[in-house]
């Protein structure tokens, strides 16, 4: 639902910077109201005008990183914009007086990074390069 007349609204509403940097990054131009941020300073957003946005695509996120990846959007934004959740959590008492001690601090996926997790390994080798047995020639 990308139109003319929508890009200048929203050009409009959020300025030439955010704009630009919008359609560099999500590839649309979006106006919303701000919900909230989380702890890695991702903006999250939603908009409820049935006329500008496509029903299922009015809440998204705003990435502070330039590469990005859904890991990124820890659990309790997740619930949120997949309308598991009504209420954000900025907003709902029950997951803010709910959350245990237990649960750790939300840590993206670095799966193909430097950071990666890599085993390892104290066993062994069961199998070994094949070194030849040269004599010294006379």
């Amino acid at each position: 639902m990308v139109s003319l007349a929508r890009t200048i609204r929203n050009f409009q509403r959020v300025g030439f910077r955010e704009w630009w940097r919008q359609l560099q990054y999500i590839g649309d131009a979006k106006s919303g109201q701000y919900i909230g941020k989380d702890e890695f300073g991702n903006r999250y957003f939603e908009n409820m005008n049935g006329e500008e946005e496509v029903p299922g695509r009015h809440r998204w996120v705003d990435f502070k990183q330039h590469d990005y990846h859904a890991s990124q959007v820890p659990p309790e934004w997740h619930s949120w914009l997949q309308h598991i959740r009504e209420q954000p959590p900025t907003q709902d008492t029950i997951l803010q007086q709910a959350r245990p001690a237990w649960i750790g601090r939300h840590v993206e996926n670095l799966t193909g990074t430097r950071g990666a997790y890599r085993p390892y390994n104290t066993a062994a080798p069961k199998m070994f390069a094949w070194e030849p047995k040269v004599a010294a020639r006379k």
